[in-house]
């Protein structure tokens, strides 16, 4: 069973989104994944409902103090166990940016606790290519890189592949990818013009299914509720339906 970074180093793509729907649809499906918040904003651990995160009950506490992730995990909502941020996060990049060594740690936590064949585990990157996001990738069998439906974001996807494809050279191994257009409106000629740009460059990596602009995908969020169980008739939780259906079908999720 893999471990997915969500990941692309521009921001205002989707990422906490798509982690956040993906992982309550996968949860719809009893396949109870493992979220793990790698950014100091916090996005994904607010989005669960989950404010004012001490450091020593989050992600930072791992890092710092080598406290198992097992017990940082705390349960939002049935079937999804989530590893929180908090804003000390930001430390780790500030005193460890240097640190070669420290960017295989969340890979050997996993490994310890987290039985390969069990888990399945969707990891919520910053966007920024520094240690945390590092530390996701190294540990990361897939990468699934939310693209909104504009020209620089359209462009930031070229230049991560690029990032990506160094990376496996260093590693010697190949990150399976998928690509899925986000903030997609139909109204516009440039979101379709976009999406036929990224299925000339990339192919079946691109995903069929697309996310729609959703307002109800917007507000969810400050209800602490996936779209399934803030709206679960728009058409955002149909596009995340979708999406995970195809992933799955796929073999994304192994």
């Amino acid at each position: 069973m893999p471990v997915i970074a969500v990941f692309n180093q521009k921001g205002g793509v989707g990422k906490t989104t798509t982690t956040l729907n993906v992982g309550a649809a996968l949860a719809k499906r009893e396949r109870r994944p493992l979220l793990i918040d790698l950014d100091p904003q916090a996005s994904l651990t607010l989005a669960h409902g989950l404010r004012n995160t001490p450091a020593d009950s989050s992600l930072y506490a791992f890092f710092s103090n080598a406290k198992p992730l097992s017990q940082l995990a705390v349960a939002p909502k049935a079937r999804v166990n989530l590893v929180p941020a908090s804003i000390e996060l930001s430390k780790i990049e500030a005193l460890h940016g240097g640190n070669t060594a420290i960017s295989r740690k969340l890979k050997e936590g996993l490994d310890s606790e987290f039985p390969a064949a069990e888990r399945l585990i969707l990891m919520d990157c910053c966007p920024t290519l520094g240690v945390l996001t590092l530390n996701a990738l190294l540990a990361a069998d897939c990468v699934l890189m939310p693209v909104s439906a504009d020209f620089l974001s359209m462009e930031s996807a070229a230049k991560l592949h690029a990032a990506l494809g160094v990376l496996e050279k260093r590693m010697h191994r190949q990150f399976k990818r998928r690509i899925v257009v986000t903030r997609f409106d139909g109204r516009r000629r440039l979101s379709y013009d976009i999406y036929r740009n990224l299925q000339g460059a990339y192919g079946r990596t691109l995903c069929e299914a697309v996310i729609t602009e959703n307002v109800s995908l917007a507000e969810s969020p400050m209800h602490g509720k996936d779209i399934f169980a803030y709206a679960p008739a728009s058409h955002g939780a149909v596009d995340y339906e979708a999406l995970t259906a195809e992933l799955e079908t796929g073999g994304f999720f192994g």
